[in-house]
């Protein structure tokens, strides 16, 4: 059994068809509708437009949308669809409100590509239409509320739900352990913020015989627009065993969510086509970044390819430290150091430059602390920054910062102070009066935004949003830049991010806050919440790792646009017992390795290091500035994967399993660029030095 997907290249032929592309001369891989992306209608209402307009029977519109026609209740908000060989699928339960449906619908009024109405009980005003072949749906609020829709999940055919958590994940809806509550690693009952705890703002369905080789499949995707993913939820059901979500936005004239706007794509089923729509739909938005950009527009950035990320503590903040990764054998890292008392020198920076490396201080906009008893620099700010700049709650309290030290600082405080008292200026000029050439922007990209009441700089999270991008695009004229898990709203500016590779569970968070078992932040050299290896929780190793689940979406829609690593906290050498599986999904995915070094790590693992970034370098150097143009499970316990960068410049099997595959044995990976006569094939567990994880 096998599942493939492919993006097709190129928008559409004047014939109207996608434009097809061979991948190998042995058959023409199939072009999703999915990728509708690339595809763009034209509406009208005269002559044979009038057709693309739609048509309305009674309550029913039907649209005619890419791969099919979709039917949307204008009584009750339900949507359907037809696929071009007849398949009838479910897209959405009726949508329900608070104190129950939606009401009696007002007169529908024919639009140029689609419909509009109202819905008087509620408030609302909806409109229908069609764009770039996907259906859209925008309502808009007249008063505070909010709506549960779509309500998806529910076609009894729904074999598999796509959620891009972290990197991503393809998940059987009739899966035990996911169907499970929260407590036991699983989604049901639990709720997760679209636009704050995913990495992309969207989902997506599978629907039976969509995975099967030769077989025609079908699926769709949901994708909430432009900021109305603020305010927008997704919970979780298992209904009969089986997985079910909803969301729900809402609508808050204080907070400016009073709009939600949400699109449909019919899609192949295949585990990244929602992501792949995505992708087309930033690119017909002009809202995708091109790491080659990057590059022309800083040169610098190019050392981003083939590199490994680490931070670095102790003797591996020194010259002597750099050196030694040089002497290893190591020809590409990025180093990021915190702002503790000892940051690297001048000498370090003009090491790693020396070396080919990337360096850059760990630094964060997002913290105020009373300077006098601040526990951080990064905390620590002149003037009366703090408590001035503290984001401020309806009653007037402040938020409390991270960790439940100090407050979260106002960006709209910051924008407003900037031109005249230059405080975000001047922190990077001394953050970087090494002569760093990179910045570590902690928190900005993230999905955690606020609204602040405070008098003077109030600011709704779509004004938080738009503020951290204007400052980082700042940065990003001077720095290599990245950020924390960055959202798909930043990837015009960041040319890496640490997060968004990481599929968190909920259980992290509870695990980290253990610090007897966690490790704690010291000894300063060498913290053990850093250092000490750690065993995951079976619930959380199977949520995050398990590689059955793991689907590249967020490779899928941004690979080429930055370099997206894991979180700092799970360094390499943290998780003993996932490191050939994290090994594999980074080559797989075309991904660096994140790990935080010492003198003592390098002694100990300097070795592997240099050996996995060897096997990594070329292959990044290919490919990282690429997009992922197919994933396919060559297996039917998906153990064994392929992806394909560049539409061909790369290839990568990977066999998680304990048995070979066609010659390669499980745990090991081949790799083969377009120029290569043999695939290059890497085993990361012969590499691992004998014996258990030491202790710190």
């Amino acid at each position: 059994m096998t599942s493939s997907f492919t993006i097709p290249r190129g928008v559409n032929s004047p014939t109207g068809g996608p434009r097809r592309r061979r991948f190998s001369r042995a058959r023409t891989t199939r072009v999703l509708a999915a990728s509708l992306a690339l595809a763009s209608t034209a509406l009208g209402v005269t002559g044979c437009d009038r057709a693309a307009a739609g048509t309305l029977h009674g309550s029913k519109l039907e649209l005619p949308v890419a791969g099919g026609t979709a039917v949307v209740d204008t009584g009750t908000l339900a949507v359907s669809a037809r696929a071009g060989d007849g398949r009838r699928m479910v897209l959405s339960e009726a949508a329900a409100a608070v104190g129950g449906g939606l009401g009696k619908p007002g007169a529908v009024t024919r639009t140029a590509d689609g419909a509009r109405w109202s819905y008087p009980a509620k408030g609302l005003s909806v409109s229908a239409g069609v764009e770039h072949g996907r259906l859209r749906i925008r309502l808009r609020a007249e008063r505070d509320g909010s709506v549960s829709w779509p309500v998806t999940g529910t076609d009894r055919a729904a074999s598999s739900v796509q959620l891009p958590r972290g990197e991503g994940l393809d998940i059987p809806v009739r899966d035990a352990f996911w169907n499970a509550g929260a407590e036991k690693g699983g989604l049901a009952g639990s709720t997760v913020d679209v636009g704050a705890e995913l990495a992309l703002p969207l989902w997506g369905y599978a629907l039976d015989g969509s995975q099967g080789a030769g077989r025609q499949g079908h699926g769709v995707s949901y994708l909430v627009r432009g900021s109305t993913d603020i305010g927008t939820s997704l919970r979780f059901a298992s209904v009969g065993g089986r997985l079910r979500s909803t969301a729900t936005h809402a609508f808050d004239g204080g907070a400016g969510t009073r709009e939600y706007d949400v699109s449909f794509a019919l899609t192949d089923g295949d585990p990244v086509a929602p992501a792949a729509d995505y992708r087309a739909y930033l690119a017909q938005h002009g809202k995708l970044g091109s790491l080659q950009r990057k590059i022309r527009q800083n040169p610098a950035t190019a050392k981003l390819l083939g590199a490994f990320h680490a931070y670095v503590w102790g003797e591996a903040r020194t010259a002597t430290g750099v050196e030694r990764l040089k002497r290893l054998g190591v020809g590409r890292m990025w180093l990021g150091y915190d702002a503790g008392p000892h940051p690297m020198d001048a000498a370090a920076v003009r090491a790693a430059k020396k070396a080919g490396y990337l360096v850059g201080p760990y630094d964060t906009f997002a913290n105020g602390q009373d300077p006098k008893t601040a526990d951080s620099p990064t905390s620590a700010w002149p003037d009366r920054v703090y408590p001035d700049f503290c984001i401020r709650k309806a009653d007037g309290t402040p938020e409390t910062g991270f960790g439940g030290r100090g407050c979260y600082l106002s960006s709209r405080a910051f924008e407003k102070a900037e031109p005249t008292k230059h405080y975000l200026a001047d922190r990077t000029r001394t953050m970087t009066a090494n002569g760093a050439d990179s910045y570590f922007l902690d928190v900005d990209a993230t999905g955690e935004v606020f609204r602040d009441h405070t008098a003077g700089h109030e600011m709704t999270k779509a004004g938080d949003r738009a503020n951290r991008l204007a400052r980082m695009r700042r940065l990003s004229r001077d720095f290599v830049l990245g950020s924390e898990a960055a959202q798909p709203w930043a990837n015009e500016v960041l040319a890496y991010d640490h997060g968004s590779g990481t599929p968190v569970a909920d259980g992290l968070w509870a695990l980290e806050r253990d610090k007897p078992t966690w490790g704690n932040y010291y000894p300063e050299n060498a913290p053990k919440a850093f250092f000490k290896p750690v065993r995951l929780p079976a619930e959380v190793a199977k949520a995050m790792y398990d590689p059955k689940y793991r689907v590249p979406l967020y490779e899928t829609a941004l690979h080429g646009s930055l370099v997206n690593a894991e979180r700092w906290e799970l360094s390499y050498e943290k998780l003993p017992a996932q490191k050939t599986t994290r090994a594999l999904l980074a080559m797989l995915y075309n991904t660096p390795l994140n790990y935080v070094l010492d003198g003592r790590s390098l002694t100990e693992h300097g070795s592997e290091l240099a050996a996995l970034q060897r096997y990594f370098a070329p292959l990044h150097r290919a490919a990282g500035t690429e997009r992922m143009t197919s994933f396919r499970w060559l297996t039917g316990d998906r153990t064994v994967q392929r992806t394909v960068f560049g539409n061909g410049i790369l290839t990568v099997t990977a066999n998680f399993g304990r048995t070979a595959h066609d010659g390669l044995p499980g745990g090991c990976v081949d790799a083969k660029l377009r120029t290569d006569a043999q695939p290059r094939r890497l085993c990361p567990a012969q590499l691992t030095p004998a014996g258990p994880a030491a202790s710190r």
